[in-house]
């Protein structure tokens, strides 16, 4: 099949090559066209603008996007709107927030086109290990986009299914970083009391390639991790600052809203926002109460 795929940032364009790798024709776009240049090198057809991908199109055409979450998926959405036609279909394969895509996917209805939403998972690795997706929309469309779904799975028939209406995919991988969230979590906070066990001096490293074989704990995010102390044993130089884009909250929003207790997905969450105070008021105002009801010492800074 041919596809538009907009967005060629790291996961963008190593879906764009490991698609032209598939045998499928891509026809790319992004703002800077050194990174159009990167994916026209690997074989893919390039676009200088939103108009010139649509063009080299064949009717029904389908529009792949890889943009950030957030505005500008719709401002992608606007400047598409009046360059497709009836029966043409969008792709989200962003972390949009679902309840975003069910707007979006309305609007893009209106328009007489079609809305797929596929939560996409793999990261860097995806190109060589394959990519697992969560496809929401309409049987007819998910089917219509199958033979790309297919080539970037891991397997044909292993690492991405129909999870059901339009937004489910995106639900569904919202869901899976927020468990995300709390599986880092609990691997950092078991590796710092290793590493607080002095008297052991234990190689983190060693610990982490061990428990990579036959525990019950092991996972690629375990080899990650191994990888990660294999460079950088003692973390040295790295700051404690934990970014978040989005995902976690939103599942913990959601967790709420349905009656789901998610102690472990929430904690995750905070512990990322506390990691981030640089000048934290609430130990400070603890260290103050302390002193207040019981006389306690309060350190000073400097």
């Amino acid at each position: 099949m041919d596809l538009g795929m907009v967005g060629l940032g790291k996961m963008g364009g190593n879906m764009t090559e490991r698609l032209v790798r598939g045998g499928h024709r891509v026809v790319g776009y992004a703002r800077h066209k050194e990174v159009v240049d990167a994916v026209v090198a690997q074989g893919a057809d390039g676009a200088s603008s939103l108009a010139d991908l649509v063009r080299q199109l064949t009717p029904p055409r389908v529009v792949w996007l890889m943009v950030p979450s957030g505005p500008t998926v719709d401002e992608t959405l606007d400047a598409l709107h009046p360059l497709l036609a009836p029966g043409d279909l969008v792709v989200d394969g962003g972390n949009s927030y679902y309840r975003d895509t069910l707007r979006r996917a309305a609007a893009v209805r209106g328009w007489g086109c079609r809305f797929v939403d596929v939560g996409t998972s793999g990261g860097v690795w995806g190109l060589s290990e394959g990519y697992s997706m969560m496809v929401g929309g309409e049987d007819v469309d998910v089917e219509r986009i199958r033979p790309a779904l297919v080539t970037l799975a891991p397997g044909p028939d292993r690492g991405w299914a129909h999870m059901g209406p339009v937004g489910s995919g995106h639900f569904v991988k919202m869901v899976h970083n927020g468990i995300e969230y709390g599986l880092m979590q609990a691997y950092a906070e078991g590796f710092a009391v290793l590493a607080a066990k002095s008297e052991f001096s234990l190689d983190l490293h060693q610990v982490a390639e061990v428990w990579r074989y036959g525990s019950v704990i092991r996972s690629w995010l375990l080899e990650l991790t191994e990888a990660a102390l294999a460079e950088n044993p003692t973390l040295k130089g790295i700051e404690p600052w934990v970014a978040d884009s989005g995902e976690g909250r939103w599942t913990v929003t959601e967790a709420m809203d349905l009656n789901v207790p998610a102690p472990v997905i929430t904690l995750a969450l905070e512990a990322r926002l506390r990691s981030r105070e640089a000048d934290p008021f609430t130990e400070k105002l603890l260290a103050m109460m302390r002193n207040k009801f019981g006389g306690h010492e309060v350190r000073r800074e400097g």
